[in-house]
């Protein structure tokens, strides 16, 4: 693990802005309004030969520890605690606040290096507030621009210095990745406790959890090792009905939630045991059939269920009725607030991204084939036969099957639904998508 350096200051001063300009992505959501980051957000981050671990952080605000403020709070103290080095932010537009002052006495308090940072210094009207920026007694400030990206040499000297200081035998060189872990999306609703179950699964509170609705943001990634397996989980906004969502600022925390999922390998999709498979939890399971993930259906607050196996069997019923292309996927019920039956999650997603991995062999296939067209021969369609010859693995990751024949334009689409069906019953393929498609065979007396 490298040297790891947080981000910190009060809302809205450029932190996110910084983030995605030293990862060289957009990854941290960018928006006037204050507050916008909530979670931690990490990236592994390169400036010429430096590497390092950066934090992305909430704006520091004097708030009581039981608000939604303080919890922000809780999280960064949590990065600070976790830093070799902070970069502390202050705005030099508006000049050096009340707020900024405490919080920089605080850090110098704490021991940890501090390199001060004047951002949106670009032109003359942020020279007043750099020049104040001494009075924090940090030392000499950067003047930069997270917008454009002037001072970054000057960050890049301080930063080197730093890791010098710091050494190899407190901050480890990075090893080279082995194998790339299993990315695994957590997807619902709004309050559906998708950051509390991740918190319970790592052991820590990682996350920013509370009884507010839509208090994750950004899609937050935390590196974790379940076992002998690498995983990286994915914590993602609530998602609402399309036609709910209108300000500005909840479309980029959507956008962002379905990045996560087109780059997941597996989804978890948690619903509410209160109320379970509603509109939103079906287009959400839609999506990720659409996508081509494998799925795990997680109901989440079991333990306000009174009567479990009468539940269990409803929602096994309605699974099957509302989401037929998910039916017998599995089905894990747990309490992310209490952890019971949490230890059920992993194996089944362990299971369902070997089904996602699964390779058939073509003599496998074909006599499974074979037996599929005895028992349901293809229609005759304007009285001539349909005939398919053979079939075998396209590809895995999902499992993608191509079926050889002729007059294959004419083959019903409930014929190849029935196809589909039977190959997943046939080779227990429920928890993955399953894509069957239709080729001719090539003509030998075409050109003669």
């Amino acid at each position: 693990m490298s040297m790891t350096v947080a981000i910190i200051g009060r809302p809205n001063v450029g932190k996110s802005t910084l983030f995605n300009r030293l990862a060289g992505r957009k990854l941290a959501l960018v928006d006037d309004t204050p507050g916008v980051t909530r979670d931690r957000r990490e990236a592994q981050v390169r400036i010429g030969e430096l590497e390092f671990r950066l934090i992305d952080t909430a704006g520091l605000e004097e708030a009581d520890e039981n608000s939604l403020e303080g919890r922000m709070r809780a999280q960064t103290e949590a990065a600070i605690a976790e830093a070799h080095v902070c970069l502390f932010m202050v705005d030099a537009r508006a000049g050096i606040t009340p707020v900024d002052a405490h919080f920089a006495d605080l850090l110098r308090k704490g021991g940890k290096p501090v390199i001060l940072m004047a951002n949106k210094c670009e032109g003359a009207i942020g020279e007043a507030g750099a020049l104040e920026a001494y009075s924090l007694g940090l030392g000499e400030p950067i003047t930069f621009s997270a917008e454009h990206g002037l001072g970054t040499a000057d960050l890049y000297q301080a930063l080197q210095e730093q890791m010098e200081m710091i050494g190899p035998e407190d901050s480890d060189s990075p090893s080279e990745e082995e194998d790339h872990p299993l990315r695994v999306a957590v997807l619902g609703r709004p309050n559906a406790g998708k950051s509390t179950l991740l918190n319970q699964l790592i052991g820590e509170e990682r996350l920013l959890t509370g009884p507010e609705a839509g208090i994750t943001r950004d899609s937050i990634s935390i590196n974790w090792q379940w076992r002998d397996q690498k995983v990286t989980l994915w914590d993602t906004a609530g998602l609402r009905r399309k036609a709910r969502v209108k300000e500005k600022l909840e479309k980029l925390s959507v956008a962002d939630a379905l990045r996560a999922v087109k780059f997941a390998e597996v989804v978890i999709l948690l619903i509410d045991a209160t109320c379970p498979f509603e509109k939103q939890d079906l287009q959400l399971a839609d999506l990720v059939s659409s996508e081509g993930r494998g799925l795990v259906i997680a109901v989440n607050k079991w333990d306000l269920v009174k009567n479990k196996r009468e539940m269990r069997s409803e929602l096994e019923e309605k699974l099957g009725r509302l989401l037929p292309q998910w039916r017998g996927a599995p089905m894990v019920m747990l309490s992310a607030e209490t952890g019971k039956g949490t230890q059920h999650l992993m194996p089944a997603v362990m299971k369902v991204y070997e089904d996602w991995n699964r390779r058939i062999s073509t003599g496998e296939l074909n006599r499974w084939f074979e037996w599929a067209l005895e028992r349901h021969t293809p229609p005759a369609v304007q009285g001539s036969r349909v005939r398919l010859r053979y079939v075998t693995q396209a590809r895995s990751r999902p499992p993608t099957f191509v079926a050889f024949g002729s007059r294959l334009d004419a083959l019903p689409k409930s014929y190849v639904r029935y196809l589909v069906n039977d190959l997943r019953e046939a080779f227990n393929l429920h928890a993955s998508p399953v894509r069957f498609q239709l080729r001719k065979g090539k003509n030998p007396y075409a050109g003669n």
